[in-house]
């Protein structure tokens, strides 16, 4: 296993997410050391605490193991959530007409 590789994995979604190394520790239950010995690839990663670091991050194993980005859709619709709690009613309205418009491009070309 390339180590430093899953590492880097994990510190991109953490910063995704927006959570820093000790937050993330917290929810996974190490210590914030272990965290960042996991990010540089210091130290190998025991099952337990890689299903517990998939679930806070809200990705499938398999995008910490190999690079493919795929957020599930509660993960998803948490960071969506956290967003718009920050956000005016304008924001709101430019921010619906943006994703309805999207979603119509996406749409039209992907099928």
């Amino acid at each position: 296993m390339r180590y430093y590789e899953i590492g880097q994995r994990i510190r991109h979604y953490r910063k995704a997410c927006g959570l820093s190394q000790e937050v993330l520790a917290e929810k996974v239950g190490i210590s914030a050391t272990h965290m960042s010995h996991i990010e540089t690839g210091s130290t190998k990663l025991s099952l337990p605490v890689m299903v517990r670091l998939s679930e806070a991050l809200g990705v499938q194993i398999d995008a910490l193991l190999h690079d493919s980005p795929r957020f599930s859709r509660d993960a998803l619709s948490e960071r969506v959530r956290r967003v718009l709690d920050s956000c005016t009613e304008e924001q709101l309205s430019v921010m619906a007409e943006t994703v309805e418009a999207l979603k119509a491009s996406m749409d039209k070309h992907m099928g």
